[in-house]
């Protein structure tokens, strides 16, 4: 079978890639697959994923740059859409129009026609859309949309992905043949809220994990970008605060870069907390900060699938995590997980405080990692995959 994805970067560090790659790769073993991607050129030589020793063909796209009086045309239209948030399938196929150019997607037409995959996949919702809006031109036999973040977070965080043009994502994807999402806590809200049908297919862990991980360290450990308003870490960073005024064993790593990181590190050094709050720069082997730990916390607002969560428990990590969605359904009532309410420090606080007072610490650890090695192993989920890719007529949820 013949199989392409069609990304914006593949070239780039982040857990979309990171998936995609994993995914790709395996599929490779048995297929002929390539990935479409709008990364620069230049960046070839940069495979950080070391797709082309595994028989992934990359293929470069770019979209033509269309005149100014064209383009003005088109961001009108597109501006007055979103803002007055039509819901009409009419509506919808002349924003379709405005926002993706006759002559771009003629473009697109002629690429992904001259791969003549029999399956394309668009990469997130964004490119998605735009396979959706020229579907019938397409000669693959299947055309999937692949979802990497939430409902929420297309639709009704704050400012959403998707804000403005939910219903035009409705009339779209409606185009597909198939919708995959992360979750069935997703796939319901997709189906109940827009009418969308979707498969679910979780997120495989996509490192080799490390040894396992130190439950005697006293350390909590928080892996993510610094980002404003997702990850959590500012939440963190103030129940660690509280959690250190009775407690003066415990030490908390955060590994991640990101644009948040100096206003991250000014809480820290006004919670006085510098030296038992580190910021680690990312590193290739985060395996080594996963083993150096003995729980992990997942500070997030929101997430789509966090891998994170995966690699942790493939360590043996215990969890402390926020009670959004997909939490609760992947790791409520887990005897090696401890949901808190979401943004609340003080509850955050608490779990904290109950976790690092456990007494059978190496047990709730052991039961951590058998967990993932039946959860997260890439067998289950290129299994769903390759149903998925063979069967015209899968069951959607």
């Amino acid at each position: 079978m013949k199989i392409c994805f069609f990304c914006d970067s593949i070239f780039s560090f982040g857990g979309v890639q990171r998936v995609l790659a994993v995914i790709a790769k395996e599929l490779a073993k048995s297929n002929d697959v390539t990935i479409l991607t709008l990364d620069d050129p230049l960046l070839a030589s940069n495979d950080i994923y070391e797709l082309k020793n595994n028989n992934v063909n990359i293929v470069f796209f770019s979209f033509v740059e269309i005149n100014k009086l064209s383009n003005y045309i088109h961001k009108s239209y597109s501006w007055a859409y979103k803002k007055a948030q039509l819901n009409g399938r009419c509506a919808s196929n002349i924003y379709a129009k405005s926002s993706f150019p006759r002559k771009q997607r003629k473009e697109l037409i002629s690429k992904l026609n001259e791969i003549d995959a029999d399956v394309v996949i668009g990469v997130h919702a964004f490119l998605s859309i735009k396979l959706a809006t020229i579907r019938k031109q397409l000669n693959a036999k299947k055309v999937i949309g692949w979802m990497h973040n939430s409902y929420y977070a297309f639709f009704e965080k704050e400012p959403a992905y998707l804000d403005g043009i939910k219903w035009h994502f409705k009339y779209q994807m409606e185009r597909l043949d198939e919708i995959v999402v992360l979750t069935k806590t997703d796939a319901n809200l997709f189906k109940d809220r827009l009418g969308l049908k979707t498969n679910v297919i979780y997120n495989p862990l996509t490192i080799v994990p490390g040894k396992r991980c130190d439950t005697d360290a006293k350390k909590f450990l928080a892996v993510g970008r610094l980002s404003p308003m997702h990850k959590g870490f500012d939440i963190l960073i103030n129940a660690f605060a509280e959690f250190a005024k009775s407690n003066s064993e415990w030490t908390l790593d955060i590994v991640g870069d990101g644009p948040e990181k100096d206003n991250l590190l000014d809480l820290i050094t006004a919670k006085e907390l510098q030296d038992r709050i580190k910021i680690r720069p990312f590193t290739k082997d985060i395996q080594s900060y996963y083993s150096a730990a003995s729980v992990f916390i997942l500070s997030s607002r929101w997430e789509g699938f966090p891998l994170v969560i995966m690699e942790a428990l493939a360590h043996g990590l215990p969890i402390i995590a926020s009670d959004i969605p997909v939490c609760r359904e992947f790791l409520s009532e887990k005897d090696f997980c401890y949901l808190y309410e979401n943004e609340n420090v003080f509850s955050l606080c608490n779990k904290m405080t109950k976790v690092s007072s456990l007494m059978n610490l190496k047990e709730t650890s052991i039961n951590a990692f058998e967990f993932s090695r039946t959860h997260a192993s890439i067998i289950s989920i290129m299994n769903q995959w390759k149903i998925t890719l063979n069967n015209e007529n899968t069951t959607l949820v």
